[in-house]
C-alpha cells in the first residue's frame, strides 16, 4: 500500500488547498473563513516554480492568520533531496501572527510527489517549541527525522507516519515531558527503510509512566509487530487504554495470542488489527472473546500479502517505501 491521496480532513477540519503559484488567489472574501478550514499549502515537488516558504508568504498577504486554527505543509521543492529547513524557518518567523493556531502537520505528501521513505525531513523540534499551544502535532516522513526531548504542556496528539523510524526519534518521544498527551500514533516500520528500533526502546510506553493522559497507543505498520504484542501482553499501559492500535504490521499469531492471552483487553473501546497475517481460526477467537465486552475489533487482514521463496516466508508492512 501506498499513500496516493492527501489528507482530507486534519484537526477535525476540513482541508483547503491555499491556490498554488500562477492560479488566481481570490479576494478574502472568496476564500473560506480562516478558521474553517485547514490549510494546505504546497509547491510542486518537482521543477517547482516557487519555493514553499514563498507560497507561505502569498498565504500571509491573503488570509487573516490570526484565526487560523489548522496548518497543514504540503510538498516543499525536491522533498526527495531537500531537508524543510527554509520550511521550518518560515514557520518560527510568522509564529505572532498565528496565535490561534492549534493543528500543524508536515508533509502531507503523497506517492505521485515522493514515496513516504523518500521524503528527507529535518530537525522540526523548533516548531514544537515556537507554538507551545499547539495540541495536534503530525509529520509524514523518517527520514533524516528529528525530534528532541521536550516538555510541551497542551499537545494532546501526535502522530508521525514512517516506511522506517529511527529510533533516535522513538527514544526522543519516550523520554519527552508530554502530560496533555491522549492520543499517540507511531508508523515503525521497517529497517530496509531505516526502522532500527526495538522493543527495548518502546517500554517507556509500555510502562505508562511519561504520559499520564494516555487514552490511544498505536505503535503500527512494524515488522516488529509481534514483538511489540507480547510486550503489551503484560504492559502497565493498556489497562488505562481505550483504544488499542497494533494494525498495518507484520502482525502473526504469535503476537495475536499473546494478546488474547495476556492481560484483560475486555476495557478497551477498540482494538485494532488490520493488516495483518492472523489465521482465520484467531481472527475468529478475538472477535468471540471481545466483541461481547463491548469492544470494537478490526481484525481485517486487508491486503496483506505475503510470498515464499525456497521455503523463506516474506511478510511485509502496509507502508514501507
Amino acid at each position: 500500500m501506498t499513500i496516493g491521496s492527501h489528507l482530507d480532513e486534519f484537526h477535525g477540519l476540513p482541508a483547503f488547498d491555499f491556490p498554488g503559484v500562477g492560479e488566481e488567489v481570490p479576494d478574502a472574501s472568496a476564500l473560506p473563513a480562516p478558521d474553517s478550514v485547514a490549510w494546505r499549502v504546497a509547491v510542486d515537488s518537482y521543477d517547482s516554480d516557487e519555493q514553499w516558504e514563498e507560497a507561505f508568504a502569498r498565504f500571509l498577504a491573503a488570509v487573516d492568520t490570526a484565526r487560523v486554527r489548522a496548518l497543514v505543509v504540503g510538498a516543499w521543492s525536491d522533498v526527495y533531496d531537500n531537508a524543510p529547513d527554509e520550511v521550518v524557518g518560515a514557520l518560527v518567523a510568522a509564529r505572532d501572527r498565528l496565535p490561534a493556531l492549534r493543528g500543524l502537520f508536515v508533509g502531507d505528501i503523497v506517492m505521485e510527489e515522493a514515496e513516504i521513505s523518500w521524503i528527507t525531513q529535518g530537525d522540526l523540534g523548533p516548531l514544537l517549541e515556537a507554538f507551545p499551544d499547539l495540541e495536534e502535532f503530525g509529520v509524514r516522513g523518517g527520514n533524516g527525522l528529528v525530534l528532541p526531548v521536550l516538555r510541551h504542556e497542551r499537545l494532546r496528539r501526535l502522530t508521525v507516519e514512517s516506511g522506517g523510524l529511527p529510533a533516535t526519534v522513538v527514544r526522543a518521544v519516550a523520554a519527552s515531558d508530554l502530560p496533555a498527551l491522549v492520543d499517540l500514533d507511531l508508523w515503525l516500520g521497517t529497517s530496509e527503510y531505516g526502522g532500527d528500533c526495538d522493543v527495548a526502546d518502546l517500554e517507556p510506553f509500555f510502562a505508562g509512566t511519561r504520559l499520564p493522559a494516555l487514552e490511544r497507543l498505536a505503535l503500527r505498520n512494524s515488522e516488529i509487530q509481534d514483538a511489540v504484542c507480547a510486550a503489551l501482553a503484560s504492559a502497565p499501559v493498556v489497562a488505562r487504554l481505550k483504544e488499542l492500535d497494533v494494525s498495518m504490521g507484520v502482525l502473526t499469531d504469535d503476537g495475536a495470542t499473546a494478546l488474547l492471552t495476556g492481560q484483560p483487553l475486555t476495557h478497551l473501546a477498540k482494538l485494532d488489527l488490520h493488516h495483518n497475517y492472523v489465521s482465520e481460526a484467531l481472527r475468529k477467537r478475538l472477535t468471540e472473546t471481545l466483541e461481547p465486552a463491548g469492544v470494537e475489533v478490526d481484525t481485517d487482514p486487508d491486503d496483506a500479502e505475503e510470498d515464499e521463496d525456497d521455503g523463506e516466508v516474506w511478510r511485509f508492512v502496509a507502508v514501507g517505501e
